[in-house]
């Protein structure tokens, strides 16, 4: 497993050995004693998430508080995405700070986003099927949303579009200041 820094330590993409003939390729997507050894995490994963999204469509920015924050192994087995995570972790000498990467079925690139980190991607392709392993269960009550477009953080999206797709919860993201201001739990 190839691992890549980020500017932000604990943030890492990661690129798998690819094994390909004329018949295709094999690769391991994940492997619990190589991801440990490669990052010093040992995760446990408890549920797998599957979307399928449309160009244009942006998703984000996601996480949940504690005690239900969730770390997230994301990858793209179809199309491209463009794939952020932000520091929230108040304590963090990053808080605030953004990595985005672009991740997809070509590229192969999974990203590992620790508990602590908002999360969200914009479809660059037709379509994108994405995948997450995530460190704990889906918790509607614990789930927050900052703003994909918060200028304090200044993601610069690769946006075709004026405006992307969003859902209602997505349009009405808080601030990082809104959510600084209070505990991020």
């Amino acid at each position: 497993m190839n691992v890549i820094q980020t500017a932000i330590p604990d943030l890492l993409i990661l690129g798998p050995r690819v094994y390909g003939d004329d018949r295709g390729f094999f690769f391991e997507s994940f492997n619990r004693s190589a991801f440990r050894e490669a990052t010093g995490c040992e995760p446990d994963f408890v549920q797998d998430n599957h979307s399928k999204s449309a160009k244009n469509v942006l998703r984000g920015m996601h996480y949940q508080v504690a005690p239900r924050a969730q770390g997230k192994l994301v990858r793209v087995v179809q199309g491209a995405v463009f794939d952020v995570a932000v520091d929230i972790r108040k304590d963090s000498p990053t808080f605030g700070h953004w990595v985005g990467e672009t991740l997809s079925a070509e590229n192969r690139k999974q990203m590992w986003i620790p508990p602590g980190f908002a999360h969200g991607f914009l479809t660059l392709s037709d379509t994108a099927e994405f995948l997450y392993k995530t460190t704990d269960y889906y918790a509607p009550d614990h789930e927050r949303c900052i703003a994909w477009n918060d200028p304090d953080i200044g993601i610069v999206w690769p946006l075709s579009v004026e405006e992307p797709i969003l859902s209602g919860k997505d349009r009405h993201g808080k601030s990082l200041k809104a959510v600084a201001a209070g505990p991020i739990e």
